[in-house]
């Protein structure tokens, strides 16, 4: 069999495969760009299973480009909490903008110009064009990775920058350009499912005798993956400030974590700060400098809250004060019962259930 045919028996397997065990899922089946692009933003950051409700949610609530660029970034936001990687909830506000003012509210149907939306890079603009457009270019996510990797027995790391190339580049190859949306799911799909990352049932594979990590027994340490830097650490010491039945928050502006989110007023430090640490930290003395002696009811336990690059560790400090002070203009006063109109992080949302219940 000659290296052709050999990928285009690869590529009929797969779709032979995916008509079998495919998932129903909402965007399948469907050539709206718009639902696909919000699925697989959504689904760059979570399991299908956990992305579900949340791409439900997100599009009962914005189901028209228009409806998602005419929304102010508050209320974006907040259908995103809890999916983490804000960034990608502007962009995608960002994006549907700018098809509003520069297509006139029509998702472009050329790649290049899809590439030019906010946020959408070459694995998406793939996946839109392929899957509502029928064009052909391949995907190529994690899953893609592992099934390209095993079976073609490539030891690349796949997070370095030269096997980006290859593996582009072996993906068009094996790509269907007669069904190359189906074929693209289908390779995804086959990842997800079947050759998964841990004890895949290789058994049951119909590309077992194409697999050149099953062959050499290699299924466990393909595909491979650079040695990653720890992550850093911070500390944060929040500060649920209770007066009557308000509290106070701030929005995040800065370019970090959580940008454009909401929190309680914030002391960050090299570790979590104890009371007596707290009642001698200088931002915390200048918030209460009017209110005499200052009570801390309660330290939660410390939270442990991963991001890609950082573990969050927190804890909620909850004051009661008996007048208003001055200091605390700089915050948002908001009533306690209104609290879960603002779009704030996982963390803060924890808390929060926890604290209201």
């Amino acid at each position: 069999m000659s290296s052709t045919d050999s990928l285009s028996y690869i590529s009929a397997k797969l779709i032979t495969w995916y008509e079998l065990n495919k998932r129903e899922l909402p965007w399948r089946d469907i050539n709206d760009p718009y639902r696909i692009w919000i699925s697989e933003i959504i689904l760059q950051q979570t399991r299908v299973n956990q992305g579900l409700s949340y791409y439900n949610r997100f599009i009962e609530r914005f189901p028209t480009v228009a409806l998602l660029a005419e929304a102010d970034e508050d209320t974006v936001l907040k259908y995103w909490q809890g999916l983490g990687y804000y960034t990608r909830a502007r962009n995608l506000h960002k994006a549907a903008q700018q098809i509003m003012n520069h297509f006139e509210g029509r998702f472009p149907t050329n790649h290049p110009q899809v590439l030019k939306l906010a946020g959408i890079g070459e694995y998406t603009a793939a996946a839109i064009c392929s899957f509502a457009f029928h064009q052909p270019y391949s995907v190529v996510d994690g899953n893609v990775y592992r099934v390209l990797s095993r079976l073609f027995g490539i030891h690349t790391p796949i997070d370095s920058t030269q096997v980006k190339k290859e593996f582009a580049l072996l993906a068009q190859n094996l790509l269907s350009t007669a069904l190359p949306g189906i074929h693209n799911q289908a390779i995804m799909e086959f990842g997800a499912l079947q050759c998964i990352p841990v004890n895949p049932d290789c058994n049951s594979c119909p590309l077992q005798s194409n697999c050149q990590a099953f062959e050499l027994h290699l299924i466990s340490q393909l595909p491979v993956k650079s040695i990653k830097k720890k992550p850093t650490h911070r500390f944060f010491n929040y500060l649920f400030i209770k007066f009557q039945d308000t509290s106070f928050l701030q929005k995040r502006t800065l370019k970090d974590v959580w940008q454009n989110l909401y929190e309680f007023p914030l002391i960050e430090s090299d570790h979590l700060l104890d009371a007596a640490e707290l009642l001698d930290n200088a931002f915390f003395k200048s918030l209460f400098r009017e209110c005499g002696e200052v009570t801390i009811h309660k330290i939660s336990n410390p939270m442990k809250h991963v991001l890609s690059h950082r573990v969050i560790f927190a804890q909620f400090i909850t004051i009661e004060i008996p007048q208003q002070e001055e200091s605390l203009n700089q915050f948002i006063q908001v009533a306690l019962n209104d609290m879960d109109k603002f779009a704030v992080s996982r963390l803060m949302e924890l808390f929060l259930e926890n604290e209201m219940e």
